[in-house]
């Protein structure tokens, strides 16, 4: 009997894509996902109201209430799991287990909220994950360099920043690759 090749299985590495509130964190893992996105989106009702800080993102209907699941192959050998988070300060402590096993996070900014961007930054720093940032860029935001953002939200130099349309399939993958060549450069060192 002759013997087929076999096929080896790709390696799954898991991702979180964290931000605050309405940042795009949604669009972004749905704009690369090859499989249809995982949502647990619910609609915005005035139970919200006084808590859920809309301001700069006044027309959102809809928010992640658990997590967003999204799937890309990144090669025949290598395959990412997407993990969106949810927004909300009161969705919080849903992080710590999102974050179990990742191997890496992207923190999605809106240069509009640029502060809001400090607690996602400080969750990744705490737990040592790997972590980049990119700026999504909205037509009515102002438009800052990754070098000004860098320093607006005191990254260590090490600590990849770069502009993106998370609406934009291209845009995002030059994120995800980015990533990925931090999270290598990290354990090399």
């Amino acid at each position: 009997m002759g013997s087929s090749p076999s096929k080896v299985l790709p390696r799954a590495m898991k991702v979180m894509v964290a931000g605050h509130f309405g940042v795009g964190k949604t669009t972004m893992v749905s704009s690369i996902s090859e499989i249809s996105l995982l949502r647990t989106e619910e609609t915005l009702t005035d139970a919200g109201l006084g808590i859920d800080d809309l301001a700069g993102v006044e027309q959102k209907r809809t928010t992640t209430v658990a997590m967003d699941f999204g799937r890309i192959t990144i090669s025949e050998d290598l395959v990412l799991y997407l993990f969106g988070t949810p927004g909300q300060e009161r969705f919080s402590f849903l992080w710590d287990d999102l974050v179990l096993g990742a191997i890496g996070a992207v923190v999605l900014a809106d240069t509009r909220r640029l502060k809001e961007s400090f607690p996602c930054v400080d969750f990744f720093e705490a737990r040592t994950t790997p972590f980049m940032v990119a700026v999504n860029c909205f037509a009515d935001g102002k438009t800052y360099t990754p070098q000004d953002v860098q320093l607006a939200l005191n990254l260590d130099p090490e600590v990849p920043v770069m502009l993106c349309d998370a609406r934009d399939r291209l845009s995002v993958k030059a994120v995800l690759i980015t990533l990925l060549q931090h999270v290598i450069q990290r354990q090399r060192q």
